[in-house]
Order: structure tokens, then sequence, then C-alpha cells
């Protein structure tokens, strides 16, 4: 298909989008690509990716866990990548690639898949409207009903899928995609190598209300922005609120997953993940390398150490302040007091008899000294 394009005042000059494609890689390109070493076909080429049990002839696959071996005998991919350390207990008929880890290796080729096909989309579709003062740098996809405000800067090889909306004075670094429905408000700032998917807004005003005398309540301005670093990725549906004052931020390499929400001022480390359904709670801070269960709450005005791993639906109350710690439980405790704390409610009706029984061994012991 191709794009109809319009260049838009002060933007960098546009062409048409190039024609998509099928890409195919050969066995020796992708062992290249991987670092792996190379058994069988070298020539063999595929050009689309399918599981170990269900992949046919042309398609690339992979092995990471043990426990389905068993496929890779019976598979019909043209190439699997493989665990180096795989000793093989029968013989296979596809190319194989060994690799020191199959799972990263596998990722590694999807996200490059990705990345070329989404190279190919530049241009700019209608209907869309560029503000006369938003600068656009090379090779940028625009799609249709976008809507690009005043002063947005806008890096090179930067997506934006049908219907996103930037207001005035956003920046988008180079590389990054913006999926279908984003909305990043005024003034908001977005990294390198940033992906946001579907639905996600970015800069909505924080929730901040000041009591009044009679009841009613009194809208605190948000006047503050968000600032998203490079390399960092959120999913469908997610809200991150701006702040107050001075910024919301997320810091490089974090990973977001569908559902989340980040209140105003919240501060989230480098290389944080995220699962669907957490809730962050205004002011709180958020170490590097802190790995969140789905359906997580905190209070706010927290912060939580580095490296710690919080369970899913954990309700976090006060501050985690020792590091590389787990927990477990709502209000939150260290994993292994968690499960005791468990066993013990567990086991709490089977005390419950043994105390009233042993209350009326007592009285009958009492009563038996009463009638000595």
């Amino acid at each position: 298909m191709f794009i109809d394009v319009v260049a838009p005042p002060g933007s960098a000059t546009t062409t048409h989008a190039s024609k998509p494609h099928i890409m195919q890689f050969t066995a020796a390109q992708i062992a290249m690509l991987v670092n792996g070493q190379l058994e069988g076909n070298a020539a063999a080429a595929v050009s689309s990716f399918g599981k170990i049990e269900e992949a046919s002839e042309g398609q690339l696959s992979f092995l990471a866990n043990p426990k389905y071996e068993e496929h890779l005998y019976q598979t019909k991919a043209s190439i699997v990548i493989i665990n180096a350390s795989l000793e093989l207990k029968n013989s296979v008929t596809s190319t194989l690639i060994r690799v020191p880890d199959a799972y990263t290796a596998f990722a590694t080729l999807l996200a490059k898949y990705q990345e070329l096909k989404t190279q190919q989309l530049t241009g700019i579709q209608q209907p869309s409207y560029i503000a006369s003062t938003a600068t656009l740098g090379e090779n940028v996809f625009v799609g249709a009903f976008v809507y690009i405000g005043e002063n947005v800067k806008i890096g090179n090889n930067v997506k934006l899928f049908p219907g996103v909306v930037l207001g005035d004075k956003v920046t988008i670094g180079d590389n990054s995609i913006l999926h279908a429905g984003v909305k990043i408000y005024v003034d908001c700032v977005v990294g390198k190598q940033v992906t946001i998917h579907a639905g996600t807004v970015v800069g909505s005003d924080g929730f901040g209300y000041a009591p009044q005398a009679d009841g009613t309540y009194q809208k605190v301005p948000q006047i503050g922005n968000v600032v998203i670093e490079d390399m960092v990725e959120i999913g469908a549906n997610t809200t991150i609120d701006r702040a107050t004052m001075g910024s919301t931020i997320i810091r490089k390499g974090v990973k977001m997953d569908n559902l989340i929400q980040i209140a105003h001022n919240v501060e989230i480390g480098t290389n944080t993940v995220i699962a669907a359904q957490t809730g962050i709670s205004g002011s709180t801070k958020v170490g590097k390398n802190v790995m969140f269960g789905g359906q997580v709450g905190t209070a706010g005005h927290i912060s939580i150490a580095d490296g710690s791993r919080i369970n899913g639906q954990t309700g976090i109350n006060k501050s985690i302040k020792e590091p590389n710690k787990a927990f477990n439980g709502t209000p939150a405790l260290e994993f292994s007091q968690s499960l005791r704390l468990q066993i013990m409610t567990k086991n709490l009706p089977e005390l419950e008899k043994r105390v009233k029984d042993l209350e009326k061994m007592v009285e009958q012991l009492l009563a038996e000294r009463v009638n000595a």
C-alpha cells in the first residue's frame, strides 16, 4: 500500500512510504545476528516465525525449555534456535543455531524483525494536523488523524500511528514508536527508542484537590510535566499523571505492562518492571531494578529500595528501606515472614480446637481437685 504524503510547514521533506515486502533471512544471516553456532544448511531460509510444535517449512522457531524438547525432533520449522548446552537425543531435520540463551536470542530476532517492518513506514497520511511551528525529523511516519500541536519536536525515525495526539511543546526522541490513540499532554518529554502502546495517556492531571470547610474540594492546578527517559516501553491503556510541580519521571529502561496508573510526582527507577493493574500513588520514589507483580498498590509519599521484588496483589503502606528484599501480602511483609503467617493462618481452626480441648481439660482437673 502506498501512502499519500503532504509536507507540512516547518517539517522535513517527506516521501512516499515504501511498499511493504516479505523479508527473508538465511540461517547464516541469523547465526551472524545472534552470534550463534550453525548446524545444518546455512542457506535454509525463513520469512516468518512459529511455535516449535506448530511451525511449518519456511518458519523460524526456538527451544529454550527442555520440557518441550520432544517437539524438536518432530518440528517442520526450517530453522530452530536452541541452547548451546542441549545434547540431542535423536536426529533433527531442521537447521540448528546454538546460542548461550535461546529465549534471549529469539527475542532479539523478533525485535529486529519488528524494527525492519516499522522502518518501512514513512510519510504523512491524510487527514492529519501538524502545526506550522512543529518540527519533524527524517523518516518520520504520521498516521491518519494524528494531531501535532505547536512547537512540538519530533526526532528521526519516529512512528506515530493513527489517532496519536501530541500537545503543545511535546518532545519525542529518535526511533520512538507511539501506537494508535496515544495521548501526550502539553510540555511532556519522551526519550529515544521509547515504545508506547495503544490508548496510553501521558501527562493528564494529577489527582490533587484541597478540602474546603464546606465539604467541597478545590482543584490544585497540575503545572508540571512527565519525563520518560530512553528505552522505556509502556503497555496499552496505561496512565501517567503530570506532576503538580516539577516532573513525574520514568527512568531509562523501565518496562510497564498494560493498565497501570502512575500518579503525580512519582519517580520510577532505572530498569524497573511493573506488571498489569499496578497503581503507584503520588510522590512515591521507586528504586532501580524493582520488580512489581500484578495488582500491586502503594501508598503515597513512600520510597521503595533498589532491587525490591513485590509479589502480585501486595499492598505497600510504608517505605521499604532495605534493598533486594521480596515482599508479599497486605500490608506488605517480607516474603518469608508472609509465608509463615499464611501457614499460621491456615492452622488457626485446628489451634482453636486444641485450645478449647485444653480449656475443657483444665476445667475438669479443677473440678476433680475441688471434689478431692
